[in-house]
């Protein structure tokens, strides 16, 4: 049979439901819409609650830490710089420290010099007049006995002969002026 027939003959539509299924359909529906409203939709609602809370809290521990980040990026940036700092004036102390030592050595080696030098000279000065006595004994000793030789008569006595050789000296000295 086909479609139309049935449908003229009076006979309920198949595709229709019945009304008391109808009804029975929209009070279960109603029921579960109730139940479902009442105790699942609470349920679900808190758990996008407390994930939206977990999540807002989150980017909140996220933001905080991020900004503690910085902040100890700025402390560390700051740290490094006064350690740089730090370390060029201890550089630049340790360079006037050498400078200074070095003048100091330098001083103290030229006032060594100096005191060899003094000490050199004394010493020469000392030996250049020890030769010089000596010499005056030996040149009035020489001259004591030529003189003798020369006057036929002894000098033997000493404050004649320290005279007789002063006055030889003296005389050479003008001399030689």
């Amino acid at each position: 049979m086909s479609f139309s027939l049935l449908a003229a003959a009076g006979a309920p539509n198949p595709l229709l439901p019945a009304t008391a299924e109808i009804v029975v359909g929209f009070v279960a529906f109603g029921l579960l819409y109730m139940v479902m409203r009442r105790r699942v939709v609470p349920l679900f609602e808190k758990a996008f609650t407390a994930r939206t809370e977990a999540i807002q809290g989150g980017i909140e521990r996220a933001e905080k830490a991020q900004a503690e980040a910085a902040e100890a990026l700025v402390q560390y940036t700051e740290q490094l710089s006064k350690a740089q700092a730090e370390s060029q004036t201890i550089r630049e102390e340790a360079r006037v420290q050498g400078a200074a030592i070095l003048e100091e050595l330098r001083a103290k080696a030229q006032e060594e010099a100096a005191r060899i030098t003094a000490t050199a000279h004394a010493s020469i000065e000392a030996e250049r007049q020890q030769a010089i006595t000596s010499l005056r004994n030996e040149v009035g000793a020489l001259a004591v006995e030529l003189a003798s030789k020369i006057v036929g008569e002894a000098l033997d006595d000493q404050v004649r002969q320290s005279r007789v050789v002063d006055r030889f000296l003296d005389d050479l000295e003008k001399s030689k002026k």
